[in-house]
């Protein structure tokens, strides 16, 4: 079946040879035709599967359709967790509405704002989004939502991981209730089904692929081996395989700077992409990777969502995950659009549960290899130290004296009158203290 089947314009169809394609995904076979009808969606799929096509193409026949009104409200929304993804979805749109007279940016945090702003004031048909700054400039009041026709929430299940569903509620009510409503995520889990029903009306259901499953054509392989021997490990894998694109996936920020360090020591040029790192640096070290200039690019999960790499060969788990979808996300970046990809995990006996837990969810086992010269070792024990009770302070006991008693007064005369004798024993001399303590006056020490 074609692109021309699903009922696109000249102009798209155009624009989509253009690219290159000749028959559209799953996804898009499904999803094009029904967001052409109007109707919500709900749909299942996994990265690389050309889900972006599948709600870009549509949207912008309906927008093109649409009267063209003179100061360009924005009439498209398309919400994303990340900034990397959102500047894909426009990089799409832009393509894609090459031979149409439509409008569109892109914005986000960790970047001036003037320019982006600048843009919106000249007006845009589409707008793409990271929730934080949207909801900024609109308090800013330097856009208006007034006019949504279409909302797209584009990885959606990446949107609740990293706390956004307070965003997302708060953007619902500036926009439109009258309007069209796109949801996509690579799984369906009861956060998201909790989701779908505040706001989609009537939605056809659209999985391209079962949930959680991961491309075909991508090879999976696991390495036991200890954590210490990680890193040689890896630059073995790299040179003697000779590989020339490596995605590296680690845990944490911290741990992607270090690994990119020790790699680039190791005479493997590499560059690092995660939250702290600003934006325009992010953007150079992805078009440094995709040009060659480096080997490998290191990534924690959420800056590497959304990266959009062609033919990419070789993705690595230098650390496995702790939550078993990341993986599905991770590998995803290899093996698109029906190109074969090979992931391969570092699995160190701390880390055996999560691959139990990846495989659960995967439905298949990915068994543990040995690799000559790297001996895992026995898991080491660690002993558990008892836990101390909290020391809790004994309460004062409480005084027998009560206001006015004798024994008080006494007793704070007698302080007076030391106080007293104090401070007339300093009156007019200084005292010091002598080698014992002894208290002497100044006048003592004076020499005849």
């Amino acid at each position: 079946m074609s692109f021309k089947s699903l009922g696109l314009s000249h102009p798209l169809l155009k624009a989509v040879a253009k690219k290159g394609y000749t028959e559209p995904s799953k996804i898009q076979l499904k999803a094009i035709p029904t967001i052409l009808e109007g109707r919500d969606v709900l749909a299942s799929a996994q990265t690389g599967t050309g889900k972006t096509a599948g709600f870009t193409l549509p949207l912008l026949q309906h927008l093109s359709q649409g009267q063209q009104l003179r100061r360009r409200p924005i009439r498209a929304l398309v919400l994303t967790p990340t900034r990397e993804l959102a500047a894909q979805v426009q990089e799409n749109i832009n393509t894609y509405s090459e031979f149409l007279s439509l409008r569109s940016t892109v914005i986000f945090g960790g970047v001036n704002a003037k320019p982006q702003i600048s843009q919106l004031r000249r007006g845009v048909d589409i707008l793409v989004a990271t929730p934080g700054r949207l909801l900024d400039l609109h308090s800013q009041k330097a856009l208006s939502l007034a006019k949504i026709e279409v909302f797209v929430l584009d990885e959606a299940d990446r949107m609740l991981d990293m706390g956004f569903a307070r965003d997302i509620n708060k953007i619902l009510d500036l926009i439109p209730k009258k309007r069209q409503n796109l949801l996509f995520s690579a799984t369906f889990s009861k956060e998201i089904k909790k989701l779908a029903n505040k706001f989609l009306k009537h939605p056809v259901t659209i999985e391209a692929t079962p949930e959680n499953t991961t491309a075909e054509k991508v090879i999976q392989k696991a390495y036991h081996v200890a954590k210490i021997d990680k890193t040689a490990l890896l630059v073995q894998l790299i040179k003697e395989g000779d590989w020339n694109q490596v995605l590296i996936f680690t845990r944490t920020k911290s741990g992607a700077s270090r690994l990119s360090k020790k790699l680039t020591k190791r005479g493997i040029l590499s560059a690092e992409i995660h939250g702290d790192k600003s934006q325009n640096a992010r953007v150079k070290a992805l078009d440094s990777f995709k040009k060659g200039s480096i080997r490998a690019l290191v990534a924690t999960d959420v800056a590497a969502r959304g990266l959009d790499i062609p033919l990419l060969p070789h993705v690595i788990n230098f650390e496995l995950p702790n939550v078993p979808e990341d993986y599905v996300h991770r590998i995803g970046r290899t093996g698109r659009a029906g190109a074969g990809g090979e992931a391969v995990s570092l699995v160190s006996h701390d880390e055996k549960d999560y691959l139990k837990g990846i495989e659960r969810l995967l439905k298949q086992s990915i068994p543990l290899e040995l690799i000559e010269g790297f001996d895992p070792g026995e898991p080491v024990e660690v002993e558990k130290k008892p836990v101390r009770k909290p020391f809790k302070k004994k309460p004062r006991p409480k005084s027998n004296y009560t206001k006015g008693s004798t024994s008080k007064s006494n007793t704070s005369k007698g302080n007076s009158s030391k106080d007293n004798a104090g401070k007339g024993e300093n009156k007019g001399n200084k005292v010091n203290r002598g080698k014992f303590g002894a208290k002497r006056r100044d006048s003592d020490n004076k020499k005849d």
